[in-house]
Parts: C-alpha cells; structure tokens; sequence
C-alpha cells in the first residue's frame, strides 16, 4: 500500500481522499457563485470609482486622458494604472490557488518562506505574459484592436472581439483547473509543483491583451507610439506586478497573522484545500467567460442577461 502511494506521489496523481466528498455540490454552487457574480458586477465602480481614482492619488494628478511624459513617467503610470486594477476574480483565484500553503511552517521565517514562493511563481508567469505582450505591443500596436478609440456603439467592434475571445479562453482554462483541482478532470500541472501558480500568473498577464480598461488602453497606445520594446516589455511588466501586488500583500499578512491555526483548519478535513482552490477557479472562470462573451452581448444590445439595477 505506501508503494502505491508513492507512485501516485510521485506521478502527481493525489489518492481519492484527498478530495471533498461532494464534489459535484461543489461544482453546482461554485457555477451559480460565478454566475451571480456577473449580475451584480459593476465594472464603473470597480474600473472607474477604485481603479482611476486609486491610480490618479498615486500619481498625484488626473490618470485618465493626461500625457503619458516620457519613459519614467510611463513607468510609474504602469505600475500605478496595475494597482488601480487589483479587483479582478483573477487575483482571487490565484489566492485560492495559494491556499495549500497557508500556515506551513513552524515558525514564522518558515511560514513567510512558505507563502512567498508560490507568489515568485505567480508573479514570474505574469512578468512573462505580460512583458512579451509589450513587446508586441511596441512593434505593432498601432495596427491593434486596442489601440483604437472608437466608441464601441451598440455592435461588436474588433477591439470588443479580442476582449471575448482573451477572456473565453481564460474563463475555460480556470474552470478546468478548478475541476482539476477537485480531481474531476486530468490534471496536467500535477506533476510541477508550481505548474499551477506559474499558470495564474500567466493568466493575470494575459488580462492586459483583452482587458478594455481606460488606463490599460492608455499605456498600450504611449508604447505603441513609442515603439520601443525594452519600454513596452518593461511598462506592462510593471504593470502586471502592480495588477497583484496588493493582494499578495494582503495574503502574506494574513498567513503570518493567522499562521499555524489557519494551517490546522486547512487540513483539518481531509479534502478543504481541494475544495477551497478547485471552488475558487471555477467561480472565476465562470464568472470570466459570462462576464466577457455573454453580458457583453448583453451590453451591446445583442442578448439580454439579467443585471442589477446598480450595474
């Protein structure tokens, strides 16, 4: 019996205990969490109340329509216009992703070890995505859906297609990871201990190719007139690091704070830390891919999609 356990520790391949028993419950309420999410989601408040006002505190002045004035300059307003845009279901996956080591480690330099390193993962696939973007970006951006400032209107535009299709596939690869997670599914990043978190960062990098914000639009259009491909890499890198920089903060200080009784209660029962990480992917990438290829019809007068009044 502990051969065969060590085969399947070795194959990546986790022994049915260590899933939650009622997995497709699971599944159920995680689908209809995502699906909620998409009717109560405003993105004026979160784009334009907290990302624009938080990002033009930083900077000291208006973000939205001012002169990007130089390399430095552009810089800051990456890194800044990321952390304005740190509400993404994304990021909140990605701590889900993070919650097998929450609390490991005996002692606190343990601990913070422990909580660190996934999040270097994280942030080194996001880095990657998102800096060989900007070298696209530099080369031929000003021929790009994003680059254009035309209105959307009532139909779908190229700029809104890239959006649906960027974050279709995105959608679909968290939901899959998530029922992976709960060992529904193959799990393919089951063999690389990091494969997972790598992956979500790449995923976060991959928000600012289909991501229609005001500010992110405002950065790729002052590295595409630019056309330097050190700045471009360099700007949306920033930019990325920005995107999860606040909420990884948030979770070191909390593994630290909550610390070995967060770790007990984790693996308390056998089969919470699937259920916590395989259920947060899943309302993510649900909520991803209803938000952006089915409320957006809905916005362009295309379907209706129930929303709140709010929205």
């Amino acid at each position: 019996m502990a051969e065969v356990e060590n085969v399947k520790a070795v194959s990546g391949v986790r022994p049915p205990e260590v899933f939650p028993a009622r997995r497709g419950l699971a599944v159920v309420l995680s689908f209809l969490a995502g699906f909620l999410l998409t009717v109560v989601w405003s993105a004026e408040f979160v784009d334009d109340v907290i990302g624009q006002n938080t990002t033009s505190t930083l900077l000291g002045h208006e973000a939205e329509g001012t002169q990007i004035g130089g390399l430095i300059a552009g810089a800051a307003f990456a890194f800044a216009s990321g952390l304005g845009g740190t509400f993404t279901a994304c990021n909140i996956a990605a701590l889900g992703a993070v919650a097998p080591v929450m609390g490991q480690g005996s002692s606190l330099g343990r601990r913070f070890r422990a909580t660190v390193r996934p999040l270097l993962w994280l942030a080194a696939g996001a880095i990657f995505v998102s800096a060989v973007y900007g070298c696209v970006v530099a080369v031929a951006g000003t021929h790009m859906p994003q680059y254009s400032t035309t209105p959307s209107g009532s139909g779908l535009s190229p700029r809104s297609i890239q959006s649906m299709v960027v974050f279709g596939v995105i959608g679909l690869v968290l939901v899959y990871l998530g029922l992976a997670a709960l060992g529904l599914v193959p799990d393919p990043l089951g063999r690389f201990p990091h494969g997972r978190m790598l992956v979500m960062g790449g995923l976060i990098g991959g928000f600012l190719i289909g991501r229609p914000y005001g500010l992110y639009r405002q950065l790729f259009r002052d590295v595409a007139d630019e056309g330097n491909v050190l700045y471009g890499a360099g700007a949306f890198a920033l930019q990325s690091v920005g995107n999860i920089a606040v909420f990884s903060v948030i979770f070191v200080a909390l593994t630290l704070a909550a610390g070995r009784r967060l770790s007990g209660w984790l693996v308390a029962k056998p089969g919470r830390i699937a259920l916590i990480t395989g259920a947060m992917l899943i309302a993510a990438g649900v909520f991803t891919v209803l938000y952006w290829d089915v409320r957006l019809l809905a916005r362009r007068d295309l379907i209706w999609y129930p929303l709140a009044p709010w929205t």
